[in-house]
């Protein structure tokens, strides 16, 4: 099995084997303040919140070829991601929107708010079957 992380100090989406070896860069390029990932090893994907200048959400291969901005509308500091691999959603949540919102996670497309609060800073999302778990600060 592999574990892939961002390194926020360098804009980097690695990868290694749970023993630390075989360790390389998969995206370089085009980052600017990676937040979060989730994998989804069946169909190979890679997904990304961002901060910076431009904030959005971002698939990639496993290898990181294939990259792709998936939203780049409506948010602000996308936090956590989480991949519902039954309904094959994406979800996130945004820190200054304070918001869950979904979408398709092969188009894209079918946004859709989940939760919306006030004043609630979320930090992290997981999804499991029909729950939704988040954290807030």
């Amino acid at each position: 099995g592999n574990i892939y992380w961002t390194d926020h100090g360098f804009n980097l989406i690695e990868v290694a084997r749970l023993n630390g070896s075989f360790r390389y860069v998969i995206i370089s390029q085009g980052l600017d303040q990676p937040r979060s990932i989730a994998v989804h090893p069946e169909k190979g994907y890679l997904f990304w919140t961002e901060w910076g200048q431009t904030p959005c959400i971002g698939r990639a291969r496993l290898d990181g070829s294939e990259k792709v901005v998936l939203v780049s509308l409506g948010i602000a500091w996308p936090n956590g991601i989480s991949i519902d691999y039954e309904e094959n959603k994406l979800y996130w949540c945004d820190a200054r929107t304070d918001k869950i919102e979904r979408i398709d996670l092969e188009s894209g497309g079918n946004r859709e708010i989940v939760l919306s609060g006030s004043n609630v800073d979320m930090f992290s999302v997981a999804v499991f079957g029909a729950y939704i778990y988040w954290s807030d600060r």
